[in-house]
């Protein structure tokens, strides 16, 4: 099996969490994870607020931008605009099952029209010389799945699609929730490594269900990479050990202490540009979670982060919190 350790962990797009306060946050914990925006439709790029919708940190490289639409036109001009911007890869999004794409005949309603979706990749590598990849589910309601995922794949293949992340489950557009989508239906991990045999010259990642670093591990004997999505965020914390165990370097932060060190100076310079603290810290909640005195970092990030004016302090007291509850080294002193 090809390895590309561009491709071998990855942070997934997920709508109202991985904005650029997030994945700040995230390449402080993992300098070599590839990181993803959020799913931008290509309307709100060609007529919206560009800057509000893809400014990002430099620091945040290697980033990915994830496209909704399902347009050929519209995407390879979203997609040339994201290039413009300095993305490393474009994403088109064959996956997500929300009310929202699903009015708008996106996201995973293409998993019924592979040869579209294969339009609309071949359009976009016309425009750009970055990556473009597809992460799609392995088929929409009554489709067999491994009819659909490889119907779907021979057609994005095909047309030039650099790699193909497969969440591992069904989406049910009728009778569940986008919610409900993410875990009533079943996983089948074995359909995504049969794609990998099946396309031994292409990347494919898997994505769904994984929340231990072991797990993530054991894939990479099938498939070239492991996406995580809500694990990495809920508990941040096993980013630390991405680094180590997938690139083979020491992170730049040995503990979440020192995360929230490297974080400060972040934050303090949003709060001087108007944002507020909140926008930053609800991305952090998490981050202590199972150790003495997380819950009163949590509580006291929730109550007092959301308060007009609230500032860096409020961090600091909350690192208080933690400080108190473990032995670790006081990092508050080097963020202040």
């Amino acid at each position: 099996m090809k390895s590309d350790k561009r491709f071998i962990f990855s942070v997934a797009p997920m709508m109202e969490w991985t904005d650029r306060h997030c994945r700040f946050f995230h390449r402080i914990l993992s300098r070599h994870a590839l990181l993803y925006t959020e799913m931008v439709t290509t309307a709100a790029i060609l007529r919206g607020h560009r800057d509000r919708l893809l400014a990002y940190d430099a620091a945040e490289h290697p980033v990915a931008l994830q496209l909704g639409g399902s347009d050929p036109a519209d995407l390879a001009a979203a997609a040339a605009i994201g290039a413009d911007y300095g993305y490393d890869e474009i994403n088109l999004n064959i996956g997500c099952p929300s009310d929202r794409v699903q009015e708008g005949a996106f996201g995973a309603c293409l998993t019924r029209e592979p040869a579209l979706v294969g339009a609309c990749v071949a359009a976009m590598k016309a425009r750009v010389s970055i990556p473009v990849t597809v992460k799609c589910r392995l088929g929409v309601d009554d489709q067999d799945p491994q009819d659909a995922l490889n119907a779907l794949a021979e057609s994005v293949i095909a047309a030039g699609a650099d790699v193909l992340i497969v969440h591992a489950r069904k989406a049910w557009l009728k009778g569940l929730s986008p919610r409900e989508n993410r875990d009533v239906p079943p996983l089948d991990y074995g359909l995504v490594h049969a794609l990998k045999q099946r396309f031994p010259e292409t990347p494919i990642i898997v994505n769904g269900g994984l929340t231990r670093l072991d797990q993530m591990q054991e894939q990479l004997l099938h498939v070239d990479g492991v996406m995580v999505g809500r694990a990495a965020y809920q508990d941040p914390a096993l980013l630390l050990d991405v680094d180590r165990l997938f690139f083979g370097v020491e992170p730049a932060a040995e503990d979440a202490f020192a995360a929230i060190a490297l974080f400060m100076p972040y934050v303090e310079r949003r709060l001087a540009e108007g944002v507020p603290l909140h926008a930053m810290t609800r991305h952090i909640l998490g981050l202590f979670n199972g150790r003495k005195g997380a819950r009163a970092w949590r509580r006291h990030l929730a109550t007092e982060g959301v308060k007009p004016g609230a500032d860096a302090q409020v961090l600091r007291e909350a690192l208080g919190y933690m400080r108190r509850g473990s032995s670790e080294q006081d990092v508050t002193d080097a963020a202040a």
